[in-house]
């Protein structure tokens, strides 16, 4: 019996891959290249992620199980936010029968736009319990304000 691993996002990982491979080929002849393509092409699995906003912040909550806090990686540049690493596989025992490996491991890759008016420098990031949550400050200039009606 064959070893079946099984990854219903492979697929989906897979033609964005190739949607990115075809619209750089198109970038490449007019001179556009991102930065962090490679890095995406490269990537086995990406990490589920909950986008959360309130009146004063965003925030990504990133499942990353399995990993160790010293093989994340956050970047921030030019309004984009890149979170890279890897998952390594645990050592396989040859005393026992593998049915299936349904856990991805490998290099990992995810990036977000983030608006423009957000607060750069205070953007935190904590690792816990396989979750790695970023809170991304808003500047005051797009937090929503009440304004108060005088009634004459």
């Amino acid at each position: 019996m064959n070893l079946t691993r099984f990854n219903p996002a492979k697929d989906l990982l897979n033609i964005e891959k190739e949607f990115n491979r075809l619209f750089n080929s198109f970038g490449n002849r007019f001179g556009v290249n991102k930065e962090g393509d490679e890095k995406l092409e490269n990537a086995v699995w990406m990490p589920l992620t909950d986008i959360i906003e309130d009146k004063d912040n965003y925030f990504l909550n990133l499942d990353l199980p399995g990993v160790k806090k010293e093989d994340v990686k956050i970047a921030f540049n030019q309004g984009t936010l890149t979170i890279s690493g890897e998952r390594k596989q645990e050592n396989e025992v040859k005393e026992v029968k593998y049915h299936r490996i349904e856990r991805s491991y490998g290099s990992y890759y995810r990036s977000f736009t983030l608006p423009e008016k957000i607060k750069e420098d205070q953007i935190e990031a904590e690792f816990k319990d396989g979750t790695l949550k970023v809170v991304i400050p808003k500047s005051e200039e797009v937090k929503p304000k009440e304004i108060s009606i005088k009634v004459k």
